[in-house]
């Protein structure tokens, strides 16, 4: 190969990556999947890993764990302008791209406003898998105004209270679970911390 066509990374996307790629990104990996049957479960990461801000911990986690050469990765704008695209490309090949529609894995940073979830690919009725999972950092997981989570993988009701969630969430998630099976699947993540909410999982406010 042509040293003109090796890509260049700087010194911070070379670095802050797993210390044992294959234990902790299996541990990763087990969380996920526990956070997915069990939806709102908390989940936290113990490998001492440094994603280049303002990426937390538990999402470069999920990143490198989920995200590969055939995976492409949309980052919201600060993530985009950080050395986020090089760190994911040199520790996982996962392409970043700027269509959010064609991406398997959306990074969403604390405090961006979104609308909707139809702008990011919500699968078909014959390839629901073909969906976007977006990645959503927040202030925490715990302390915030108590939501009620019911649904499969859930017993009764399971309660969370995030802190810093997006105003118009609960609106933009009765509209994507109104979409089954289509849909995105959603993974907050605060610091160390993580839960996941499959597009199954109902959201209901439990004050006004």
């Amino acid at each position: 190969m042509s040293l003109f066509n090796t890509p260049t990374f700087g010194n911070e996307a070379l670095t802050g990556g797993f210390s044992d790629p294959v234990f902790d990104g299996q541990n990763v990996f087990k969380m996920t999947m526990d956070g997915m049957a069990r939806p709102g479960t908390v989940q936290t990461v113990t490998a001492d890993i440094t994603p280049p801000a303002p990426l937390g911990i538990a999402a470069g986690a999920i990143g490198l764990t989920l995200c590969d050469h055939d995976t492409p990765v949309w980052l919201s704008n600060s993530l985009s302008r950080s050395s986020l695209p090089e760190w994911l490309a040199f520790h996982s090949g996962a392409p970043v791209i700027s269509e959010r529609l064609e991406a398997h894995f959306a990074f969403v940073e604390a405090g961006m406003a979104l609308s909707s979830f139809s702008q990011f690919g919500i699968g078909t009725q014959e390839y629901p898998d073909r969906s976007t999972t977006i990645v959503l950092e927040i202030q925490g997981l715990e302390d915030g105004k108590e939501l009620a989570l019911s649904g499969p993988g859930i017993k009764d009701v399971t309660m969370i209270a995030p802190i810093g969630l997006p105003d118009a969430l609960l609106r933009i998630w009765n509209d994507n679970r109104a979409l089954f099976p289509r849909g995105v699947d959603l993974i907050l993540t605060a610091g160390r911390q993580f839960l996941c909410l499959p597009r199954t999982t109902k959201i209901t406010a439990t004050e006004v």
